[in-house]
């Protein structure tokens, strides 16, 4: 599966369907039909996923202990409205009303692909999230970004480096 990449600018019609753009189709490379399961985001956004994707995220979640309840809780709220869907003739998809309603999306989306999988947001949420940016985006950067292994390095550096260790400029 290629890494999906880009934002598209997308009117969704009355029915609730929605031309994929043929930059994006082209990253999912060449077929007749492409298959998805759409389903709630984590915000209030639309999660579409390649079928294929779908059914290797699906395998880890399906062997959760669903004796569990926390477990169960989450199965719920993550499979909440998944739907298959599939392109058209005319390269449309179709969104379950009930999924459109949940984010809000009136006639103007934004598709927001990455890694392997899109995002569908109402244009005008959409541009509100972006709005939220981070203060200090590089400080946010450095936190997500740095690795387990770099964050033991920088402690074992600040413990060896304390005053008082019997380490002069002298030396």
């Amino acid at each position: 599966m290629p890494q999906l990449l880009g934002e598209y600018d997308c009117k969704i019609d009355a029915k609730g369907r929605v031309r994929i753009p043929s930059a994006l189709l082209k990253q999912l490379g060449e077929s007749e039909s492409y298959e998805f399961v759409v389903n709630r985001g984590f915000e209030k956004c639309l999660m579409l996923y390649p079928k294929v994707i779908w059914t290797k995220i699906t395998k880890d979640i399906d062997e959760l202990n669903v004796y569990d309840e926390k477990n169960r809780a989450f199965v719920r709220y993550f499979y909440r409205g998944a739907s298959e869907v599939s392109t058209d003739s005319a390269e449309r998809l179709l969104f379950p009303k009930r999924l459109i309603a949940y984010a809000g999306i009136t006639k103007e989306i934004v598709l927001f692909a990455y890694k392997d999988r899109v995002e569908v947001w109402d244009a005008e949420a959409y541009e509100e999230q972006l709005n939220n940016e981070p203060i200090d985006f590089s400080s946010l950067a450095q936190q997500v970004m740095t690795k387990e292994e770099d964050k033991k390095v920088a402690v074992e550096v600040q413990v060896s480096s304390k005053p008082g260790t019997g380490w002069t400029s002298d030396q």
